[in-house]
């Protein structure tokens, strides 16, 4: 039994932010109904890797739900959507508040339907400020951060491919939806929960900003080195790949000089603490390039294994997905999909609960794959769901 049995939700979300919420909380057991046009919301077809056109993303973010279509401009479709309302907990959605009002999905709207219900909405830059009104997807809110212009090479700034902005506003949306769950819980009234691309990625770049604001410095951009420790960066091996060293604080940075033979550097005041290290960052780093060169990536992993400093084996994705770990572990379950060459390797719940594990159930589904469903729990018979087909209104 999932933790959130009982609970339904309607979701009106696209691409990342508002889907992986809702994915988290199917997994959780939640009921899950994904709202989309009848021709298929835009984030079903990018990155395609089934032959019916599915894309990567999608599957990840719409396990365990299903799906309806709906014209929801119309007469009709407005009636379905007050009916779903009507037997729902909460709606998720990602749009401008322009749109969740041409919807019938604002708040004010929503809560007339159902006094108690929960709104989860996400946005690039939150509702209230002078960009209300401008759209934007995860680079925007990487940009806006002051992230970007902080990492890349000197002479060319450079953002970040994995989408942390929009999946770590899916987690915030997901925290405040299970404290608006509690409150109702305790109180019987619902809430308007709002999460936004940019101050998710302020909090993941507020350190910057802190240093910034109270020293008035800005550190250049150091590829792959770190920007507060060293050493720190990518080592090229002997065989060609590559390995990740981070060294912070100074018993680490002693096992690292044992280890790399340079004793010498214990009691230089010139390293003597992160900050100092850091400004030496093209030295140190070069000492561990040199000590890395003419080793393999299993010999040097090894070795900093055994002098217990952090470090890592640079992956790819074909080694990602034929790690010891990674399969021990079961991070990734695969799921079989109409249309693929082989089943999808989705990834589980990102946490784990004894008592009350997340599981993926379902695959992710279909275009339209549980519409005649759907308004069969609502009340249509089966004539009016042909009829519904026939007007293109599902």
């Amino acid at each position: 039994m999932g933790v959130l049995d009982g609970i339904r939700v309607l979701d009106y979300g696209r691409f990342i932010a508002a889907p992986w919420c809702s994915a988290v909380l199917a997994d959780m057991g939640a009921d899950v109904l994904r709202v989309e046009k009848r021709t298929g919301g835009e984030d079903r077809w990018v990155q395609s890797v089934t032959e019916t056109g599915e894309g990567g993303t999608f599957l990840q973010c719409n396990r365990n739900k299903r799906s309806l279509t709906l014209d929801s401009t119309t007469p009709e479709g407005a009636e379905i959507t007050r009916r779903l309302v009507a037997g729902a907990d909460i709606v998720i959605a990602n749009m401008p508040a322009a749109g969740m009002r041409a919807s019938g999905l604002d708040y004010d709207t929503l809560r007339a339907v159902k006094p108690d219900i929960i709104l989860a909405s996400a946005t690039a830059y939150g509702e209230g400020g002078p960009y209300s009104d401008r759209i934007g997807f995860d680079g925007a809110g990487q940009v806006m951060s002051g992230a970007v212009a902080r990492q890349g090479l000197p002479e060319q700034p450079i953002r970040t491919v994995v989408p942390y902005a929009d999946f770590g506003t899916a987690l915030t949306l997901t925290i405040g939806v299970m404290m608006a769950l509690y409150h109702r819980d305790r109180t019987g009234e619902g809430q308007h929960v709002e999460g936004a691309l940019l101050p998710t990625a302020l909090m993941l770049s507020n350190a910057f900003l802190i240093e910034r604001d109270l020293l008035g410095i800005d550190k250049p951009r150091m590829t792959n080195q770190g920007g507060s420790v060293a050493p720190c960066d990518l080592y090229r091996t002997k065989d060609d790949g590559w390995v990740l060293l981070q060294i912070a604080g100074q018993p680490m940075f002693k096992r690292w000089c044992r280890l790399v033979g340079r004793e010498d550097l214990f009691d230089d005041p010139r390293y003597a603490d992160d900050d100092l290290r850091w400004q030496r960052s093209e030295e140190l780093n070069g000492i561990m390039g040199q000590w890395c060169a003419d080793k393999t990536k299993a010999e040097i992993m090894a070795a900093l294994e055994a002098a217990k400093l952090p470090a890592a084996p640079m992956l790819t994705t074909q080694d990602v997905l034929e790690d010891p770990h990674v399969e021990a572990m079961g991070f990734l379950q695969r799921v079989p999909f109409p249309g693929t060459a082989k089943d999808v390797p989705l990834i589980e719940t990102p946490f784990r609960m004894s008592a009350t594990p997340g599981e993926i159930r379902t695959r992710a589904p279909l275009l339209g794959e549980h519409t005649d469903e759907v308004l069969a729990e609502i009340g249509y018979g089966r004539g009016e769901i042909e009829e519904l087909r026939a007007r293109e209104i599902v």
